[in-house]
């Protein structure tokens, strides 16, 4: 099984910056990466994705602030948020696809708060 691990979440402050990280035990050279995020009572929404050429999609409500990146010699997808807003609170998901398999494989989340 491939397993996704975040890290780099945590509590920061409106206008605050964090910068998740998310390490596949894989290598990742085949894969679309991918962070979703679910607030509380929320549905689960797509924030911003990668392709394994570097072409990048953000959701409209982060686009500016948000920037996905992926280093594939560490087999790692980051989520770099800047001028975070309340409304950005959620559990944060990388999700990593095999492009080729079709297959999806995600992490367990890490929760971001954004509090004054």
């Amino acid at each position: 099984q491939v397993q996704l691990v975040e890290s780099g979440g945590g509590l920061v402050q409106p206008g605050g910056s964090l910068r998740l990280s998310c390490t596949v035990s894989r290598n990742i050279f085949g894969i679309y990466g991918s962070w979703y995020r679910q607030a509380p009572g929320k549905e689960r929404e797509l924030v911003a994705s990668i392709t394994t050429g570097g072409s990048t999609n953000y959701a409209n409500t982060v686009k500016g602030r948000i920037t996905i990146s992926r280093d594939n010699a560490k087999n790692m997808v980051y989520l770099q948020m800047n001028n975070l807003k309340p409304e950005d609170t959620a559990v944060y998901y990388c999700n990593a696809r095999d492009v080729i398999r079709d297959m999806h494989y995600w992490g367990k989340g890490t929760l971001v708060t954004v509090s004054s």
